[in-house]
């Protein structure tokens, strides 16, 4: 491997012991790819090998995990300038893959590789919450947030995605609205809100798409609320069949604000934020990444 690698791979620690990945980036080497491995250990590795990668002119990025992993990659990468910047790319190790599995990007490793070293590069939307904050994927509060970030992680290990509806199911008793409002250009609503989702992705929680009309590069937000008038399970079913519920509110925009009398936490990409006010904006095409020609996400 020559002095600038082609590509760095920034791969989750838990992912380490993956015996096809580890054939799939031999395989790429072997072909005449320039590919650099980090291994993330605690927070903060990412931006670290992030800013590597820049000072070494590496031409890609590959993010390689779960939607976690996903977001801390592009944090780091849109605190540098467009000019600097690397493309993003994917490599899906995660327990549920929301980001990947919406983009059609593929669970085999050499395929996954293969796309994220050679693939065609596309300008994506990226959401900044209160100025500081990012996501790639979706925010979801309510009774969804507590949900994805109270999962047992061997409940997640044995069962990937589909352990985040079991859990729910399991924790129905701990049903709680948050009271809030919601606005945006030429949009206001007030209430009691069971589950909000935002996306610039369409699913989370392991495969339950909660912002179906969600696109990465229409430079908006899909904001879609279940009201506390109606029960949850009426959600899930809404959520699994593909029907749509008189109590789901469903608009989207460019921004939006939410403001609550009571602390609430959004779950972005996988990490909590809690306070009283959020501010969320799309960035329109913030970052490059490469994804397959049949994204369903693009528009």
């Amino acid at each position: 491997m020559g002095a600038t690698p082609q590509a760095l791979l920034i791969l989750n620690g838990k992912g380490a012991d993956n015996e096809q990945l580890r054939q799939a980036v031999e395989a790429q080497r072997n072909a005449g790819a320039a590919l650099a491995v980090r291994v993330t250990w605690e927070h903060g590795d990412a931006v670290r090998f992030v800013n590597e990668a820049i000072e070494l002119g590496v031409e890609t990025v590959i993010a390689g995990g779960g939607d976690g992993t996903i977001n801390e990659v592009a944090t780091a990468l849109i605190s540098h300038s467009a000019d600097r910047r690397p493309v993003l790319a994917i490599l899906p190790l995660g327990t549920a893959n929301d980001f990947a599995t919406s983009c059609n990007i593929p669970m085999e490793m050499d395929q996954a590789l293969t796309l994220a070293i050679h693939g065609r590069a596309m300008a994506i939307d990226l959401a900044r919450v209160n100025d500081k904050r990012y996501f790639i994927n979706m925010a979801t509060g309510g009774f969804g947030t507590r949900i994805t970030t109270e999962t047992p992680e061997k409940l997640k290990s044995a069962l990937g995605g589909v352990s985040y509806f079991i859990h729910g199911l399991l924790r129905m008793d701990t049903l709680k609205a948050d009271s809030c409002e919601i606005s945006g250009p030429g949009f206001v609503w007030a209430g009691e809100a069971l589950v909000i989702g935002i996306g610039n992705g369409r699913q989370a929680g392991g495969g339950q798409e909660i912002c179906p009309q969600a696109l990465i590069n229409d430079g908006l937000l899909q904001l879609r609320l279940l009201t506390a008038e109606e029960l949850l399970p009426a959600f899930l079913r809404s959520l699994l069949n593909g029907e749509e519920n008189k109590n789901i509110v469903s608009t989207s925009l460019p921004w939006l604000e939410i403001r609550s009398p009571h602390d609430m936490t959004f779950n972005l990409d996988g990490e909590p934020l809690t306070g009283t006010f959020f501010r969320i904006e799309i960035l329109p095409a913030a970052l490059q990444c490469r994804l397959p020609p049949h994204c369903a996400l693009l528009g």
